[in-house]
């Protein structure tokens, strides 16, 4: 049985993101929960929160011991461009990037 959990529009780099997904991709929950427990990095939380979700969607009757991540991805999101000032008044521009993430939890056979 497969379990999905998204986190949509979340206000982070994809690459920030990435290298968090890196450290998980493939583990059980248990040992994903571990990593993330003792990881120093801005996306910990974000990834976690969904990391949670997906195992609440798997339902109560699923031990977390038989759990495991089976997919792990995150993709580029809108970006939202913005303008801040810069010399002599003249618009700078920078961009606020978003973020999809995207955990799929299955049993292990």
């Amino acid at each position: 049985m497969e379990a999905i959990a998204y986190a949509r529009y979340q206000r982070i780099s994809s690459r920030k993101v990435a290298q968090v997904l890196d450290l998980v991709r493939g583990k059980s929950v248990e040992q994903a929960y571990r990593i993330l427990k003792f990881t120093p990095k801005a996306a910990r939380p974000i990834v976690e929160k969904t990391l949670h979700s997906a195992v609440s969607n798997a339902g109560k009757n699923v031990p977390l011991g038989n759990l495991y991540l089976k997919r792990v991805y995150v993709t580029p999101g809108p970006v939202l461009k913005r303008f801040h000032a810069g010399p002599m008044g003249r618009p700078m521009p920078y961009k606020r990037k978003t973020c999809h993430l995207t955990i799929v939890v299955a049993d292990k056979l």
